[in-house]
């Protein structure tokens, strides 16, 4: 891993995009022909097209009004923080992210991700002792739950761009989580809430379905 303004990490795994939000997308945002812009090559391999994603999430894909957007950091924190587009993206530093998503319907995608760390949006907040869990909260109301150690041990980030070019919103603009080594219900979308819990029990919207919590790639993802 290089740590610089802009840093690579390749997966050594390969990754899934979240049911919800995930295994979803589209070639074109608005009119817009993202496939004329977006990178289709990086570091010299070969980038999936963002048409290749199909659309499963549990709303349908979300409008989000980016003036009346924040970003909230709660729960057991010292202070609650809310950042709108601009701060976060402004007060924090930027990383890109090469990775291989396999989807639970069984399709897969390389994409790269850009993006800012959880730990950083967080740490500002001043988490407590006792937190070990963050609940994820989306536009939509889906949740899901990660340990906070793997949060911070994986440097993982919330994705605001996917191949050289803004998320369109059925890819969850502004921000999707990029839950490496984790089955793809894990990659929330249109995140507008991370909360920090002491209950690493929590279930989210699949979990509570029979999915299973730990979501480990190498593991069932169904637990009944």
């Amino acid at each position: 891993m290089q740590f610089r303004r802009f840093f690579s990490l390749t997966a050594g795994s390969t990754l899934l995009l979240t049911l919800l939000a995930g295994c979803a997308g589209s070639a074109s945002s608005g009119g817009r022909d993202l496939s004329a812009v977006q990178i289709k090559e990086y570091q010299g391999e070969r980038l999936s097209d963002l048409g290749d994603f199909h659309e499963n999430s549990i709303k349908g894909p979300q409008q989000v009004d980016i003036g009346a957007y924040r970003l909230k950091v709660t729960g057991l924190v010292e202070k609650q923080l809310a950042y709108t587009y601009a701060e976060a993206l402004s007060k924090h530093q930027s990383y890109t992210k090469p990775v291989t998503l396999d989807c639970v319907e069984g399709w897969s995608v390389k994409i790269l991700w850009e993006g800012l760390l959880v730990s950083d949006i967080i740490n500002p907040a001043g988490i407590l002792p006792e937190a070990n869990t963050i609940i994820f909260h989306a536009h939509d109301g889906y949740t899901t739950s990660l340990p906070l150690a793997y949060i911070r041990d994986k440097n993982i980030m919330l994705a605001y761009k996917i191949n050289g070019v803004e998320l369109p919103p059925e890819r969850g603009f502004p921000f999707q989580l990029v839950a490496e080594d984790k089955w793809g219900y894990k990659w929330i979308k249109w995140v507008t809430e991370i909360e920090l819990s002491d209950d690493p029990n929590y279930k989210g919207y699949w979990e509570r379905a029979g999915y299973s919590n730990d979501a480990d790639l190498d593991k069932p993802f169904f637990d009944r």
